[in-house]
């Protein structure tokens, strides 16, 4: 195992699901107060899931950078 390696990795996909957050709730947003708004809350729904899973990885990168040292 490569620890600085896998906190690159890692950190590059921080920050990829930083922007598919931001380009998941630019969508939901655009369906808000439309006929179509089902699309929006689960739209934002997988946004929250993504929030999530950004909380659990910068974790993990936490973690990994400690071991690192």
């Amino acid at each position: 195992m490569s620890a600085p390696s896998d906190l690159a990795e890692l950190s590059s996909l921080s920050a990829q699901l930083e922007e598919l957050c931001g380009r998941v709730a630019a969508i939901a947003t655009r369906y808000q107060g439309t006929p179509d708004s089902a699309v929006s809350v689960d739209l934002f729904e997988a946004e929250r899931a993504l929030i999530s899973a950004g909380r659990v990885l910068r974790r993990a990168l936490t973690s990994l950078g400690e071991l690192a040292g």
